[in-house]
């Protein structure tokens, strides 16, 4: 494939193309949904691995185009495919993914995305989900053996429970929903915001703690009222950093 002036790509019935920033099979669907609306193109094929997209088109598309379509969805960045047999550009352009058109974190419109909070919010239910499994499963078998240990050390239990299960709870969704391998989930799940579910951990025990004192068992009312604002205490507090997250860098906790 030939390359034009100003990062053109010449008409052509097959393009192929490199696409960074995929991480999941929800990427190749954001990334695939993004091209198919581009004027032009006839047919999408996407993959993972390797991370690559080959469009049919009946006219000439530029990068710059592309990467806008891609820069609404994501951070995803095209750029044009060489094989190894192909000679290689004597002069290779770095193309900023519309970094004027994409608005900055520290700008209102940043953090006005809709469909980002929607996403964000479900990826935090589902880590907060995972976290309490493990969490509150052991604060309240703890209070129903009567363990003698310092509430410091049920909650530090707690809160490695917790982490433990949402890591599983990943795991297991990558394996079953993406189709990982196993060795590749486990080490996906805990390449994942590490940061947003220590929060929601530290969140939904401090929250607890200061309703309760670890004086509250499980068969009184106030101890499920607790429980209810010390989750929603959890979703709340990762919230906007999983959006920011999502948003900058389209990476999710979960």
């Amino acid at each position: 494939m030939d390359t034009v002036a100003k990062g053109a790509v010449t008409e052509s019935k097959e393009l192929r193309l490199k696409i960074s920033g995929m991480h999941c099979k929800a990427c190749v669907e954001h990334v695939t949904q993004a091209l198919k609306k581009l004027d032009g193109v006839e047919a999408v094929s996407v993959s993972l691995m390797p991370p690559e997209a080959v469009l049919k088109t009946a006219r000439m598309l530029s990068l710059s185009e592309i990467n806008h379509a891609l820069a609404q969805v994501g951070e995803y960045q095209a750029s044009e495919h060489f094989s190894d047999s192909s000679p290689a550009p004597m002069f290779q352009i770095e193309l900023p993914v519309n970094a004027a058109m994409a608005p900055q974190a520290s700008q209102r419109e940043f953090w006005q995305d809709v469909s980002t909070w929607r996403r964000a919010s479900l990826n935090t239910l589902n880590c907060l989900v995972g976290c309490s499994i493990g969490d509150f499963g052991f604060i309240i078998y703890a209070q129903a053996m009567a363990l003698a240990w310092s509430m410091w050390a049920i909650m530090g239990v707690a809160m490695l429970c917790g982490l433990s299960t949402s890591v599983l709870m990943e795991t297991l969704l990558l394996k079953w929903r993406e189709n990982f391998g196993w060795k590749l989930a486990v080490r996906t799940a805990f390449s994942m915001s590490f940061l947003s579910m220590l929060a929601m951990e530290l969140a939904e025990n401090v929250t607890d703690y200061m309703l309760t004192r670890g004086e509250v068992a499980p068969s009184e009312p106030f101890f499920w009222i607790a429980l209810a604002i010390s989750l929603l205490a959890g979703f709340l507090v990762p919230l906007p950093y999983n959006y920011f997250k999502l948003r900058k860098y389209n990476k999710a906790c979960h």
